[in-house]
This record gives C-alpha cells, structure tokens and sequence, in this order.
C-alpha cells in the first residue's frame, strides 16, 4: 500500500513541475511555495567576511571559511606532531669508507 502511495505522490510532484503556462493561479502558487528553500543564505545577523578581512575574530567568518582554515590547522598539528614524535625513526646511517674502491 505504501509503494501506491509514494508512487502516487511521484506523479503529482512530476505533474506540477511539468504543467503547461496556462496553469491555474492556486497551482503556480503551491509551484513557488514548494520552491520555498532555493532562496539560500541566512540573511540574520552580522554580515560575514572573508577569513582574511578579519583574521582575529573567526564569529565573523564565513562558514566555508571557517571549515577550510580549521581543517587546515588540525592538518598542521597532526602532520608536525607525526614528525615531531618520529623525527628520529626515518634517518638511516651512512657508513663512510675510508678506501676508495676503483
């Protein structure tokens, strides 16, 4: 019975992107309506800035911003904490031999 309904549900989504131009008004509003979050962007509260407009204060930054810078700096810790902690794991021993061989 749920596989009727979901594939009814289908088609009448599929109806109304697919309606001619001379739909009804009541349609072409429930059409905007359901397109309601295309809009994007929170537009509350303090603009936000590009992270190197404002460096000292990472509230102001955009979100995307955000995630890359901090991504990066648990990057760097990680990585120079690897090589901190291995850094006398990888030098190998060169054995210098006093006589040339020819």
């Amino acid at each position: 019975m749920a596989a009727w309904t979901g594939a009814a549900r289908q088609a009448a989504n599929l109806s109304r992107l697919y309606s001619p131009k001379w739909v009804s008004s009541p349609q072409a509003a429930s059409l905007i309506q359901w397109r309601g979050l295309a809009g994007g962007g929170d537009h509350h509260g303090p603009p936000k800035v590009n992270f190197w407009e404002d460096p000292m204060h990472p509230s102001k930054w955009k979100e995307e911003h955000f995630v890359i810078v901090s991504l990066t700096g648990w990057g760097l810790l990680f990585y120079g904490g690897y090589k901190f902690f291995t850094k006398g794991k990888d030098k190998k021993e060169e054995v210098h031999c006093p006589i040339a061989i020819t």
